[in-house]
């Protein structure tokens, strides 16, 4: 972008109030994660849901000039606004400009599953080959899809854009911003389905999108698709692809421990493959299906594919030694991808902060042009400590107005032991593949344990905004992070979940709290289970405890009176509405408003918990709790003579009683991804994956016995791997002795023996091309994390409480 406000209006019929020749090159849309406020505008983008002219303010304060909104607000000074009807119709407008008057080629992608490791294996593939724009994240939807094609700039010579519907009707209006040259639909499955009377009409709808494209890749192993495609766009150039020999583009040959080999209307393209997996081969023949219609050879296809990283594994954030987060996102280094980093960089509360970062390479373009501009967005977060890697970027050193250190090579900065002095920071890796400044990450780690905690915190996002969409916008949420979160991380991810405005936290007990405060969450923090001597704790960092007592109610009180707070201080009433564990009894109630009048405190809520809303079974028994429910706190709240916040659903309860949702909810596993109806289960994503690598591989002779006791014996000439994971790390024993199993390369290989503290052995003689190193998925989708509560004849909470500190937790983003 890089337009006057005055022809940005012009573009979408807006109204300026203020200077319209100032330039615009951004839109921001978050006022928490603006990097840069030099050429950019804050849009206020206002939903069904929420309206951001709630964070005009926020924009302002962090130097924002030039204001996108609906509304004028006259208090604010010196501002130039750009006033629109409707923003979101604002933004697609101004998009479909934009896309409309660039001169790139364009690749859009949908379908159900895979378009987001789909995109980022192209750009993997082609951002060398061509300057390369993508849709950042999952960024494809209303609101999604444009901010993403407001990227493109006169240097881009191919845009690679993701589209996702959930609705009917919503694919001709992103068309119309978007109608991609290059159309390629992948998996067609269960994602959104519920929304569609039929899978045909899912399809349908996908499908719009290919209108005005040239060619047209699809998943043709799917008969409705391959159907419906031939039938609507007969007159276009169509490649399908697949495992079906009917397909133009087909895995022909899929052999253990040889290449695989794809055809291409009968050329053969051979390479190796460590994940033989369907989905993975599925996508690997629409990634060469697009790249043969780019004209890309052969060779370098295999060359491309052959280099290809995991998407999950860019912007991880690592425990790192000293009191350092480490933000590890070494796959590779442009404009673009530097700016989606100092964007995830601002989700973080650490006064102080490091960079290291290495030249940009392959990149046609004027040195000093890139890298003023690269210095001008590093210099505006104003890292205490910036380190230079490379010949090319080390010139231009001047320009950074940090304490600014350069190195030839990544083993220099290594060897001049400048990491080891930073302290308490985060430091954010950010470089080119050919540095390898993984390796930077090797030293920075706080642990280096090979099994490992990974945390998906974009899905834990998508799992709270599900379970917002089935409520009314104005329920607020308060989020459990008693147990560490669940054992996941309780400090990262309560800021996260703050972040993104959560309305309350949840702990059980004062010191949860206390570490929270400690490390800066200023979100509202409710204690579930205050103890006597936690009463001063808890006032002193303004926690607000859960009362379920008078003897609770008189002690706190008195701990409130003795501290001096001379305000009304915050609880929360818990009420027993049959779960028999803690509250108030319906026969106390009068008691309980009549000692409350007396006292210096407020209501801030009324609550009661639910004890079978997972069980259908059980749903009279749940409804008689809602009645009991409503009648004491409505009850309660004549008495009181104000109207607290009331709540009783946890996250089954959200999915399956959506009209008892009062004023507030309470959701836990189901941020975490988990939920005990299928159906919902299909909706949310997994968020947690423990993972460890086998050490060794043995072959085990026909009698020989494996482990402590010798509870495994062979019968045959047996292949058993040992993994560096047991029982201290949270795996229990009962599991041992082919109970349970573990994956490794999408097989599900059995425990063998006793589990010992700290290794285990399985059996890998049916996993395909194992080998020593490979990863091994304790749970995550094969296993899932039910199936292995399941093993161990427990819930997914306590598989999940009791996976051991040791383990090193990794947060992902993507």
């Amino acid at each position: 972008m890089n337009y006057t406000v005055q022809q940005i209006a012009k573009i979408t019929n807006a109204e300026v109030i203020g200077d319209k020749n100032l330039v615009v090159k951004n839109i921001a849309y978050d006022s928490r994660i603006i990097y840069s406020i030099k050429n950019t505008a804050f849009i206020a983008i206002n939903t069904h849901k929420n309206s951001g002219e709630k964070f005009i303010e926020a924009a302002i304060d962090r130097g924002i000039n030039v204001i996108i909104s609906e509304h004028q607000y006259p208090q604010f000074d010196n501002i130039t606004w750009i006033i629109v009807k409707n923003s979101v119709d604002f933004l697609q407008q101004l998009a479909k400009y934009h896309f409309e008057n660039s001169h790139l080629r364009s690749i859009g992608i949908t379908g159900s599953n895979g378009k987001t490791i789909v995109k980022e294996w192209l750009y993997q593939c082609l951002w060398n080959e061509f300057p390369t724009v993508k849709s950042p994240k999952s960024f494809n939807s209303q609101i999604g899809l444009p901010l993403s094609l407001l990227q493109i700039n006169d240097s881009h010579q191919l845009g690679i854009f993701e589209v996702g519907i959930s609705h009917p009707n919503e694919m001709e209006k992103l068309e119309n911003i978007f109608h991609p040259q290059i159309g390629l639909l992948t998996h067609i499955g269960n994602a959104h389905a519920a929304n569609f009377s039929s899978e045909e009409e899912l399809i349908d709808e996908k499908i719009k999108l290919f209108k005005d494209s040239e060619v047209i890749i699809y998943n043709g192993d799917h008969s409705l698709v391959d159907q419906k495609i031939k039938n609507v766009y007969a007159d276009k150039k169509l490649i399908s692809y697949g495992f079906k020999k009917e397909n133009q583009v087909f895995i022909k040959k899929n052999t253990k421990d040889e290449n695989i080999i794809v055809d291409y209307f009968g050329e053969e393209i051979s390479f190796p493959a460590h994940q033989r997996d369907e989905s993975t081969l599925t996508n690997a023949t629409a990634l060469i299906a697009v790249l043969k219609v780019l004209e890309v050879e052969n060779k370098k296809i295999v060359e491309k594919i052959n280099l290809l990283k995991a998407v999950e594994m860019r912007l991880e954030a690592i425990e790192g030694i000293k009191g350092n987060i480490v933000i590890n996102d070494s796959f590779n280094l442009d404009l673009d991808s530097l700016k989606t980093a100092l964007q995830f960089l601002k989700e973080y509360n650490k006064p102080k902060k490091s960079l290291v970062l290495t030249d940009i390479v392959g990149v046609n373009t004027n040195s000093q042009e890139l890298y003023e501009e690269v210095s001008e967005l590093v210099n505006e977060q104003h890292f205490d400590s910036v380190f230079l890697i490379g010949d090319e970027i080390s010139k231009f050193s001047d320009l950074f107005k940090s304490k600014t250190y350069t190195f030839i090579d990544t083993k220099e900065l290594i060897e001049s032991k400048h990491l080891s002095e930073i302290e308490n920071q985060i430091i954010l890796l950010k470089g080119a593949r050919k540095f390898e400044i993984e390796k930077l990450k090797d030293i920075l780690e706080l642990r280096k344990h090979d099994t490992v905690l990974e945390i998906n915190l974009n899905a834990i996002l998508h799992n709270i905004n599900y379970h917002k969409s089935l409520l009314k916008p104005t329920t607020k949420m308060m989020a459990m992070v008693k147990a560490n979160a669940y054992g996941l991380g309780s400090y990262e991810i309560s800021e996260f979940l703050q972040h993104h405005h959560i309305d309350y936290l949840g702990v059980a007990f004062a010191d949860e709290g206390v570490e929270l405060r400690k490390k800066g969450i200023t979100t509202p923090i409710i204690v579930m289970n205050p103890e006597q001597h936690s009463y001063q704790t808890i006032i002193e960092y303004n926690l607000e405890p859960e009362i379920y007592s008078f003897r609770v109610l008189e002690l706190f009180y008195e701990a409130v009176q003795k501290s001096g707070y001379d305000k009304k201080y915050p609880i929360h009433i818990k009420l027993e509405t049959g779960m028999h564990r803690l509250g108030f009894k319906d026969f106390e109630l009068d008691q309980l408003s009549e000692t409350l009048s007396e006292k210096n405190l407020k209501v801030q809520s009324m609550f009661s918990h639910l004890s079978s809303s997972d069980m259908p079974e059980e749903r009279e028994f749940t409804m008689n709790q809602f009645k009991v429910f409503d009648k004491n706190s409505n009850y309660l709240i004549e008495k009181l003579g104000y109207a607290p916040l009331r709540h009783i659903l946890n996250s089954s309860g959200i999915t399956s009683y959506a009209d008892h949702q009062y004023d507030m909810v309470r959701i836990g596993i189901g941020m975490l991804g988990e939920s005990p109806d299928s159906e919902i289960q299909k909706q949310l994503q997994s968020v947690v994956s423990f993972k460890t690598v086998i050490s060794q591989i043995s072959m085990v002779e026909n009698g020989e016995s494996v482990g402590y006791s010798r509870r495994f014996k062979a019968d045959h000439l047996t292949k058993i791997a040992t993994i560096p994971v047991g029982y201290a790390d949270g795996i229990p024993r009962l599991i041992g002795n082919q109970v349970g199993s573990l994956g490794v390369n999408k097989t599900l290989a059995p425990i063998v023996g006793n589990i010992c503290m700290d290794m285990m052995m399985i059996n890998v003689e049916n996993v395909p091309n194992v080998k020593e190193g490979d990863m091994v998925t304790v749970f995550n989708a094969k296993p899932s994390l039910k199936e292995f509560a399941g093993y161990c004849k427990t819930i997914t909470y306590e598989v999940l409480t009791s996976i051991s500190p040791r383990v090193k937790r990794i947060y992902i983003k993507d």
